[in-house]
């Protein structure tokens, strides 16, 4: 279990109430830069990396890990942004080894393709066992013949093999019989070729050994016996000529050239025989390799996973493009899935550096319809990781691969009502997807925050940590309940954060192009946003308090003396558990002023965040 922190101690609160006044000059005009276009937000699913095991380095992490109690409500250290600086895609900003790394890189890479290596990674299906070739099983079968042939003649098995060997009693020598072998020599000859046509005539079982035959047929001085071979030959030729059909005609000696798979071999070994091969072409993420500079950007992420190791990144190049083939990208990114998920992972806005920003709701598992729709057996468990693939896969395309350009995301996890630990088929799929993003999808991730964390999170990170290099911690910010919205607000501006995790956005008169100001109002402390108005229009404004528990008025106060004051909102507390953004308009038909005021009486800061437009008025 985490341990438990001294709680920070409160600022203390002043006996009379300080009131702070901001005088905006004039209204701010609601646009901003027409230079900067609004960006459609790409849809980037989470992704994890985590290298391979590495010990910790000496100096410590950057990063503040927030320190939560059991109760998961506590005042815990906010991490500090910039704790993590994305290294450079631009080849010229490399230091000298990482560009030597490059380089060979890009030279195995380019032999790969000219030798189509890429497209010989899809490992073919092992051959049927009544497919294997004909000369493996031969080879099986001396291999056999040989180990029998080694044992002794009492051990060697007579199921399934026919004796040919002719058994002659032993006779002893005279003069008659040496006279008789000397002419069976001469004859011996014209017997053989007798013998070899018979043979070619004559059908022989699979149980018969030839190579049995033939050591038999040698006697002790190295002649052969021909009534050896003889009586074999009869005697396998009478056992199975009755259930033997004839023998096929034999091929002539032009056919049985031309049938050698040594010849034909040979014929494809020959360079001469083949065209000379083109480079194949091989694309990862729309990138085809070694096309232009963004393919040095792709090459840089595989080389950062591998510490610049070339023959490693290579080999986690091949590795990934075989996987790419076996699970099929290509015929994935086309297939209709559903969008039962659209709330558990979805994107939204970007973080104040530019990259898009990626959310993972964990609570939403806690619907038992959805956890069982997606996690109750296998093949949903599948279907559930095909989906997550083919959503990285879609949204990966839509980012910036171009030296300098912005190729990475920023990871939100909320693990507000999170299933726990002790859902196994959550663990099992979560485990499974985390292993293929950290071999097929590296460097991907800008930094991953981790919001509403309960304290057996923290605790399990702390068990893992060991096991993550410095680089890679430096990426985690780790957040509790009442630092959540604090905590993303470093990263991520208001205008871009959703309502939900204390930002602006949302649907409505206002966009992300709409600036928010930000202002910290002190402890027992009053403050007031005056907004200056010199003509007539139509003011529109929105106002959140991050965690409210405060007093929110607002008034207009003509610049006339003789007008009177109109009250817009009469002064009331709002509650943390209220609609959390405010929206008030206001049709202003004189010069005036609006003022808002906030009235923080707890003994913790909070966070004002407001923005405003005119409109011309319809008088």
């Amino acid at each position: 279990m985490a341990e438990e922190v001294q709680k920070q101690s409160h600022e203390t609160l002043a006996d009379v109430k300080e009131e702070e006044v901001v005088v905006v000059s004039d209204v701010p005009q609601p646009e901003k830069d027409t230079s900067k276009v609004e960006k459609e937000p790409p849809h980037v699913p989470e992704t994890e990396e985590t290298p391979k095991p590495k010990p910790i380095e000496e100096e410590e992490s950057a990063v503040e890990t927030a320190q939560i109690s059991k109760s998961g409500d506590s005042d815990e250290k906010i991490p500090q942004s910039g704790s993590f600086k994305e290294e450079s895609t631009r080849v010229a900003d490399l230091p000298e080894t990482e560009k030597k790394a490059l380089e060979e890189l890009k030279q195995l890479i380019q032999e790969a393709l000219n030798k189509h290596e890429f497209s010989a990674l899809a490992s073919p299906p092992p051959p049927k066992e009544e497919e294997k070739p004909v000369a493996v099983e031969e080879k099986k079968l001396a291999t056999v013949e040989e180990k029998e042939e080694n044992k002794p003649d009492e051990e060697k098995p007579t199921e399934g093999i026919v004796d040919v060997r002719p058994v002659a009693p032993e006779e002893p020598a005279n003069p008659e019989s040496e006279t008789k072998d000397e002419e069976e020599k001469k004859a011996e000859p014209e017997q053989e070729a007798a013998v070899a046509a018979q043979v070619t005539e004559t059908v022989v079982v699979t149980e018969v050994n030839e190579e049995n035959v033939a050591d038999h047929a040698v006697d002790d001085d190295g002649a052969k016996t021909v009534e050896a071979i003889e009586e074999t030959i009869v005697a396998v030729s009478s056992s199975v000529a009755q259930e033997q059909p004839p023998p096929p005609p034999a091929k002539d000696a032009e056919d049985q050239k031309a049938d050698s798979p040594s010849e034909v071999e040979e014929k494809e070994d020959k360079p001469e025989a083949l065209a000379p091969l083109t480079p194949e072409e091989v694309s990862i993420w729309g990138i085809q390799l070694l096309a232009d500079d963004r393919s040095d950007v792709i090459l840089l992420k595989f080389l950062r996973a591998r510490d610049f190791k070339v023959k490693d990144a290579f080999a986690m190049i091949k590795n990934t493009v075989r996987w790419r083939k076996e699970f099929g990208i290509d015929e994935l990114l086309e297939e209709d899935l559903g969008s039962d998920l659209e709330k558990v992972v979805f994107m939204h806005g970007f973080d104040k550096e530019g990259h898009p920003v990626c959310y993972n709701v964990y609570g939403e598992f806690q619907k038992k319809e959805l956890y069982q729709k997606t996690f109750s057996d296998e093949e949903k468990r599948q279907k559930f990781l095909r989906r997550r693939i083919q959503f990285l896969e879609r949204s990966i395309r839509k980012l910036d691969f171009s030296p300098g350009g912005i190729s990475t995301i920023v990871q939100v996890n909320d693990l507000k009502n999170s299933p726990g630990p002790g859902k196994w088929e959550l663990r099992q799929a979560t485990k499974q997807a985390l292993q293929l993003l950290q071999d097929n999808y590296p460097e991907f991730v800008a930094k991953q925050v981790f919001i509403n964390v309960p304290w057996w999170y923290l605790a399990v990170s702390k068990m893992i940590s060991p096991f993550l290099t410095q680089r890679t911690k430096s990426k985690f910010v780790f957040a509790g309940p009442s630092k959540s919205a604090e905590t993303l607000l470093r990263y991520i501006s208001a205008e871009q954060l959703p309502v939900k995790y204390g930002g602006l956005s949302k649907d409505g008169d206002f966009g992300t192009t709409d600036a928010v100001i930000e202002i910290n109002v002190r402890p027992a402390a009053k403050h007031t946003v005056e907004f200056p108005v010199i003509e007539s229009c139509l003011l529109t404004w929105e106002v959140r308090v991050v965690g409210w528990e405060v007093s929110y008025g607002a008034e207009f106060v003509p610049s006339a003396e003789e007008s009177y004051t109109v009250i817009i909102q009469k002064a009331r507390k709002v509650a943390s558990s209220e609609e959390p953004v405010v929206c008030n308009s206001f049709k202003i038909g004189e010069p005036g002023k609006v003022v808002l005021t906030i009235d923080n009486p707890t003994s913790k800061k909070k966070k004002l965040l407001y923005r405003l437009k005119t409109k011309p008025s319809s008088d």
